[in-house]
């Protein structure tokens, strides 16, 4: 499934920080898919350390002699370890910090997009009813701006992976027992709605009041999902399954207003390109299609966990 896709990293990457920490003497592998695979001993971490520091101070010294650039910014990390230097396979330097190279992927884009769950309890039609509820006020005041309309979508969409997994590390830490990967699954729905965020605005220029829209409507929503949430996870993530499903109908409307002209098909915006290996001359439309994709996998993870709380 699509948001189980990248957790393999977790476990290297804590015990690479450990061993920097002096806290692990064992060798320790740390990823590099972009190069070779880097095996460092953790005793030798230190001795390292010295060496880079001394490098450190010597390019400084040797700065402030010739009167150092001003506009010249050193990026330490809180260890005083310089960050690493990742290039993408062309050997281009990697220039986001938000997300790295192995955690971008290709959406499936053949997933069925007419998946209906139709409500047959109480819950189901309750989750169902409010979600249509809401679209109505969202139609009036974006109209046909399919653009700040997504970009006003995705801030609300990353609300429930985010609530959900938090709740659910809880539980899991309160009860001492297993989350059957629901945690990692719920976070990282969380972060690829957020990039979907990040995607379009490069696409929509929010403006002021829209901002502010964001941020009441964000706040409500946080808490009221949060509630919701502690008092039945079943409807709350029935509620966003059918959430995910008015998105993909919101998105198959933008598809058919760029199809028409009425929007302009402008390039993909580079960080839509490098997080799901787009092709370099890719568009607008090719955008609106991932994301699309993604919601549809988002649809069918949420109906999935609705069923298995009631199971």
């Amino acid at each position: 499934m699509m948001m189980m896709r990248h957790g393999g990293s977790a476990a290297i990457n804590t015990a690479t920080l450990l061993a920097k920490k002096g806290l692990l003497g064992a060798e320790v592998a740390a990823p590099n898919k972009w190069g070779s695979l880097v095996i460092r001993n953790g005793s030798t971490f230190a001795a390292n350390l010295s060496d880079q520091k001394e490098k450190t101070t010597s390019s400084q010294g040797s700065a402030g002699a010739n009167g150092g650039n001003k506009d010249e910014k050193g990026i330490m990390s809180y260890w005083g370890i310089h960050p690493s230097k990742i290039t993408k396979q062309d050997g281009t330097e990697w220039k986001w910090n938000c997300f790295r190279p192995w955690e971008t992927y290709k959406a499936d884009v053949t997933i069925d997009l007419n998946k209906h769950h139709a409500p047959t309890t109480f819950l189901d039609k309750m989750a169902y009813w409010t979600v249509k509820s809401l679209r109505y006020p969202t139609d009036i005041f974006f109209q046909r701006r399919y653009g700040c309309r997504a970009m006003m979508l995705e801030t609300v969409a990353a609300v429930p992976g985010m609530v959900g997994g938090m709740l659910l590390h809880c539980k899991s830490l309160r009860r001492f027992e297993q989350s059957g990967g629901w945690i990692k699954a719920l976070l990282e729905e969380a972060e690829n709605e957020r990039m979907h965020l990040m995607t379009f605005m490069e696409v929509a220029k929010p403006k002021w009041y829209e901002r502010a829209l964001v941020i009441t409507v964000q706040g409500v929503f946080f808490n009221a999902y949060f509630l919701g949430y502690l008092v039945s996870p079943k409807f709350a993530h029935r509620m966003v399954g059918y959430l995910e499903e008015e998105a993909i109908h919101s998105y198959t409307e933008f598809l058919k207003e760029l199809d028409k002209g009425n929007i302009e098909n402008v390039p993909a915006p580079a960080i839509a390109i490098d997080y799901w290996q787009l092709p370099p001359n890719s568009t607008l439309r090719d955008v609106v299609m991932v994301v699309r994709a993604d919601e549809a996998h988002h649809r069918d993870v949420n109906h999935f966990a609705s069923v298995s709380y009631s199971s």
